[in-house]
């Protein structure tokens, strides 16, 4: 492998120019463009041999060459084709490097079947093999990249990435209070969420007009144990924090409108202690759990399956 070229913003400057390009804003292109940043994120990934190595937002490939020198196998895509092409100059020579110019993402709340499929393939051919996210993720895709990988059933063991500043907020908000949302709990439920730095808009090119963050997701296999159906309690967080600041007993008569009665909420909310004035934006995440855990098994024992995601189950 040829060294790697430590792409400041000089040099990405006179590479757009060469090619007759500009960084494209509807896609979130915004560069890395401090290799000590970049060599930081990597550093936090503790790559090695046995680590595959997904990269979202390859870019011009400043950060995969980086990736390729510490991991077993890199798979980079990227959904702009010029991109793709600048990356591949960048990568030329790295053996395993695997760049994707396709969009990661299926729909909103889906990983393209593509992708999924090529990482189990690379992680199975490596013994002991783990999927890693180590990425300068475009901020249009930060949230559905990270939840929908979560919600996968591929092996992913840590995601080291740049994201903005306030879904780092998010993310990582302990306990109820303004920056506590659905996303907060989904993450919190089944890992550990640290953020190691922020970052200002002078680290990037082009500028963004917001603050960033270096954040830091460990896996937490047994935590996630206690979540009876995944699929079900994401889709109970995105319907309840929809309604956030009503009481916790009508919103879940309206949510699950035709699979429980109003008494079948209150028996329920009783059993679990929670107040029916209670609100979801100032409930503990262990508490949420048991909630969603407690809901299904209502819904079922009466014979009934829980709405399909997505439903609309309120007037």
């Amino acid at each position: 492998m040829k060294d790697v070229q430590r792409q400041t913003r000089s040099y990405l400057m006179s590479l757009f120019r060469q090619h007759g390009m500009n960084p494209r804003g509807d896609l979130g292109q915004n560069f890395l463009i401090d290799v000590n940043l970049i060599e930081f994120v990597v550093r936090h990934a503790e790559l090695g041999p046995r680590d595959v190595a997904l990269e979202v937002g390859t870019g011009t490939g400043g950060m995969t060459a980086f990736l390729a020198r510490e991991a077993g196998h890199v798979i980079s895509v990227d959904i702009d084709k010029n991109m793709s092409a600048l990356a591949a100059e960048a990568v030329q020579g790295c053996q395993n490097v695997t760049l994707v110019n396709r969009d990661i993402l299926k729909n909103k709340n889906t990983l393209a079947p593509e992708i999924t499929d090529l990482i189990c393939q690379k992680v199975s051919e490596r013994p002991h093999g783990r999927l890693k996210l180590v990425a300068n993720l475009p901020y249009s895709v930060g949230t559905p990249v990270i939840s929908n990988l979560i919600a996968s059933e591929l092996p992913w063991e840590r995601m080291v990435c740049t994201i903005q500043w306030e879904l780092a907020e998010k993310m990582a908000a302990e306990g109820p209070g303004r920056h506590y949302a659905a996303l907060s709990v989904w993450i919190q439920s089944q890992a550990s969420v640290r953020i190691l730095r922020r970052l200002g808009p002078n680290v990037f090119w082009p500028r963004p007009k917001v603050d960033s963050a270096i954040v830091s997701i460990w896996r937490n296999p047994t935590a996630a144990t206690r979540i009876d159906d995944r699929r079900f309690f994401q889709d109970f967080l995105r319907r309840i924090f929809s309604q956030r600041r009503k009481h916790l007993r009508s919103v879940l008569a309206g949510m699950y409108r035709k699979q429980l009665d109003k008494p079948d909420v209150d028996q329920l909310l009783q059993q679990l202690n929670l107040q029916p004035d209670q609100r979801a934006e100032l409930m503990e995440v262990a508490d949420l759990i048991r909630l969603s855990n407690a809901l299904l098994v209502t819904i079922r024992q009466r014979g009934l399956e829980p709405p399909e995601s997505g439903e609309d189950t309120d007037d």
